[in-house]
């Protein structure tokens, strides 16, 4: 018997899931706000709100760490992501600084323009990853210079653990 706390379980559902059912009811939220506000007013506050959310999202996951969020408990992060064989990945690099690793398959993307939201699917998505980064480790930043979503063959994913001073 030991004395040691248990991880939690993972969530019941997948991540791949829940943005489906996300999606399904901002669909409907958005086409009112494009119809009351124009297009980019009603983009504004989809990426306000899912940068909002997503850095919330981070820092409860960041409470539930023993130590202080490093590249390593990110990256053991990753497989709820995955999970639904969601995204399929290929390593670029790996070291005690640097994480990245390009997507070369994306459900995500697949999932907003199957549901007709290919506009905004950037922004339900792809749009979290630097903001949850953020709130997850802000000793750790996220470039990214494409992505499936918005028409690339892959997103590449770059990790960098800031130096400590």
């Amino acid at each position: 018997m030991t004395d040691k706390p248990s991880a939690p379980p993972p969530p019941a559902m997948g991540i791949l899931e829940r943005r489906r059912i996300e999606a399904e009811i901002i669909k409907p939220l958005y086409e009112e706000m494009k119809a009351a506000f124009g297009a980019e007013a009603a983009k504004g506050v989809i990426e306000r709100a899912v940068k909002k959310a997503a850095i919330a999202q981070a820092k409860s996951f960041a409470s539930q760490e023993k130590a202080a969020p490093s590249l390593d408990s990110f990256e053991a992060l990753q497989p709820l992501w995955r999970r639904e064989d969601a995204l399929a990945i290929r390593p670029v690099r790996r070291d005690a600084e640097n994480l990245d690793f390009d997507v070369t398959r994306c459900r995500y993307a697949e999932l907003y323009h199957a549901m007709g939201l290919g506009e905004i699917g950037h922004l339900l998505s792809c749009n979290r990853d630097a903001s949850f980064i953020e709130g997850y480790a802000p000793g750790i930043e996220m470039t990214r210079t494409q992505t499936i979503m918005q028409g690339a063959t892959h997103c590449d994913f770059k990790y960098r653990a800031k130096p400590v001073r």
